[in-house]
């Protein structure tokens, strides 16, 4: 009979059952997970400071090679082929792109000193900055925001399209006179006027409620456009004050600030008797709902327009902190009157290509 080989087959030791660990266990875990992240979180970081550093270099070499000999589009599709050819596993070298990395060294002829916040975002933020943007003051401006708030490239080019830049921190508020000089301004670059809800789908005619519902049901887009550090915590919110029942219209609490931020909706100008309901809840909200450790509930009153002098004017003697700010369903909508007078209507526009259309057939 022929023999049988004994086949051993391999055998790894049972991971031990957790339970069985020393009790400093855990603390070891969480040091060395975090120093795993970091770690990843550096190398990744250095990996996309080289690439920017090595397409701004690639970047220069072209741009001065065509300023000192001339040459067109054809020397940038056969660089192209050749590298590919070179190095068939390298990705990011086509035309287009060969011609992003020009554009690049050429807006930050500085680059290498300039880095942080710059070189921190990838280079499909980078793209986005060279294609919506012209000066380098308003780049460094969303660089830096980008790189703060962590935006992937979609919230970067809606935050350009929506003229973040314009919008952030003007509110009209009393801050400075009602918080503590660190949170005031904290507080105020949290605002904007105007808010732009252009995610809303409402007609011309439109009651305070049907605006809470449309933001209520993009609550996601809703905590895009007031900005990182909110979080929604209810609408039409039931506060009893003395047997009596009152209902806020927008509840949200600021991590940053640590306090409530109550949010009320007109869909008329702005009157100053507004502020007394506004400051009604605010108060109620600090008595019924907020920690002793939180600090005093922020009011903000959007309106869908003011007299900027009535708002200064209506917040001079309110003791409670409060910002007041307009909101539009689009940028248009805040667009000086003449420009949107002079600007084409849709059936304009609609009957101008047609007629474009017709003539290239003819």
């Amino acid at each position: 009979m022929p023999s049988q080989e004994l086949v051993t087959e391999a055998s790894f030791p049972g991971v031990p059952a957790s339970s069985a660990m020393p009790e400093w266990y855990p603390a070891l875990l969480n040091t060395v997970a975090k120093e795993v992240r970091v770690g990843r979180t550096r190398a990744m970081a250095a990996a996309n400071s080289e690439l920017l550093n090595s397409y701004w270099s690639i970047g220069r070499q072209l741009a001065e090679r065509e300023s000192a000999e001339g040459w067109g589009a054809k020397v940038v599709t056969r660089l192209s082929a050749d590298i590919r050819t070179r190095f068939p596993e390298a990705k990011g070298f086509s035309p287009r792109n060969l011609r992003y990395m020009k554009s690049f060294a050429q807006a930050w002829p500085d680059f290498p000193m300039l880095q942080a916040p710059l070189a921190t975002l990838p280079w499909y933020h980078q793209i986005a900055l060279l294609e919506k943007l012209d000066d380098a003051a308003t780049r460094l401006w969303y660089a830096a925001a980008a790189a703060q708030h962590g935006w992937s490239r979609n919230v970067l080019t809606h935050q350009i399209s929506t003229r973040l830049h314009e919008r952030s921190g003007q509110a009209i508020t009393n801050f400075k006179t009602t918080m503590v000089p660190a949170d005031s301004d904290l507080a105020q670059q949290a605002t904007k006027d105007p808010y732009v809800f252009d995610f809303l789908s409402m007609a011309d005619r439109h009651t305070e409620r049907d605006l809470e519902l449309q933001l209520v049901k993009h609550v996601e887009k809703f905590l895009l456009e007031l900005g990182q550090g909110f979080a929604f915590v209810g609408e039409q919110v039931r506060l009893e004050i003395a047997g009596d029942e009152f209902f806020a219209d927008l509840l949200f609490y600021h991590l940053k600030l640590r306090c409530y931020m109550v949010i009320e909706l007109k869909a008329v100008k702005f009157e100053p008797g507004f502020l007394g309901q506004l400051g009604m809840y605010m108060a109620a909200v600090d008595d019924l709902m907020a920690h002793p450790d939180d600090k005093p509930t922020i009011g903000l009153l959007l309106c869908k327009e003011k007299n900027s002098v009535v708002a200064e004017y209506a917040l001079r003697g309110f003791n409670a902190p409060v910002g007041i700010a307009e909101w539009r369903t689009s940028l248009a909508d805040s667009l000086p009157e003449e420009l949107v007078a002079s600007l084409p209507s849709i059936q304009t526009l609609e009957a101008e290509l047609a007629s474009e259309a017709a003539r290239l057939r003819a």
